[in-house]
């Protein structure tokens, strides 16, 4: 596989782009238990999640759609403790993350036309399953490092200035989004980045159609919004913004006990083992701000997050939205 597309899957891993699985939102012609789904863009392809089964289809370069699905049973579904409020939002963005890898890497080789001899031999299932760790191990330290540290580094000035936790937070988170928006804005402008974010559309607007008839017809979901209130990027934004007041709260308790921090590092290492909390707060958030997205408030909550869906989004075409809907109805098939 060539680089190019080693860091393409790693950008996307980074990003994250799902939409988490909600509850709350049924499709309009089903009877019996609401049914709902999500998913992700992947390399010419959308991969979607259904309460049972992962459906990932593909255009290949020979102008036929492949697809691949399997069972799949979330964390959140198979014991009550995973499925509380916090404890699931954590377990979704990691379980996210790895199913996002998978499919990357799949969709990668589909979209190349790599069914040569040498491509179909595989690799064992622990080599296979040490390169999916690996994976999200570079995605996660790429994350990190570039949304965590390098805010914490340069608004060193506010605390050598002997500004509050607050302010130093909302220097951080400021910077933080800046560079969120910049890195989006940079990375749309090349090329197959670009045809992934039209494959992000094409997936919001089959979820839509879904979510509102029950069915997934390509002329129905290319009626529909690009703009999902569930989107991941809503759930990067939120995040942002419940890191600036979590974390100043944590260090305006901590400090006092542990000192100050002697570096950006020594910072970030200390708020590491709370990023699983911060996810499951932002995903609760999200979850109820999608449910009352009608409301006043709510609406307010959630439009930031659409209008930088404009970034990460792009109108599809039928061809697109094709593939989208496959991959809807495949993880349909599984009941």
């Amino acid at each position: 596989m060539k680089s190019y597309k080693k860091l393409l899957k790693t950008l996307l891993a980074t990003i994250a782009y799902f939409v988490p699985e909600s509850d709350d939102v049924s499709n309009a012609s089903c009877n019996s238990e609401p049914l709902t789904v999500g998913g992700q863009a992947v390399i010419e392809g959308v991969m979607i999640r259904s309460p049972y089964s992962v459906a990932t289809a593909v255009r290949k370069s020979d102008g036929g759609i492949e697809i691949d699905s399997f069972p799949y049973t979330p964390l959140a579904k198979r014991k009550k403790f995973y499925n509380l409020p916090v404890v699931r939002g954590a377990l979704t963005l990691g379980e996210a993350l790895y199913l996002g890898i998978r499919t990357l890497n799949w969709s990668a080789e589909m979209a190349a036309g790599e069914e040569n001899e040498e491509s179909k031999k595989k690799p064992g299932k622990i080599q296979e399953k040490a390169m999916q760790i690996l994976s999200i191990i570079a995605a996660f330290a790429l994350g990190m490092g570039l949304f965590m540290f390098v805010p914490y580094w340069i608004s060193g000035v506010v605390r050598d200035a002997g500004g509050s936790q607050f302010a130093f937070h909302a220097v951080a988170g400021a910077i933080r989004i800046t560079i969120f928006l910049l890195y989006i804005y940079f990375i749309s402008l090349w090329k197959d980045m670009r045809r992934v974010f039209e494959y992000h559309g094409a997936e919001h607007k089959s979820i839509f159609a879904f979510e509102k008839t029950g069915e997934v017809e390509v002329d129905t979901a290319r009626g529909q919004s690009r703009f999902h209130p569930r989107c991941g990027t809503s759930f990067l934004l939120i995040t942002a913004i419940i890191v600036i007041f979590l974390f100043a709260v944590l260090d305006t308790i901590l400090m006092p006990i542990i000192g100050e921090y002697k570096s950006p590092l020594h910072r970030l290492l200390v708020h590491l083992p709370f990023i699983p909390l911060v996810a499951g707060i932002s995903y609760e958030v999200l979850k109820y701000s999608s449910k009352k997205s009608a409301s006043g408030f709510w609406n307010m909550m959630v439009k930031p997050g659409l209008w930088l869906q404009h970034l990460t989004t792009r109108e599809p075409d039928k061809y697109q939205v094709e593939v989208a809907a496959a991959a809807v109805r495949a993880s349909l098939e599984n009941k």
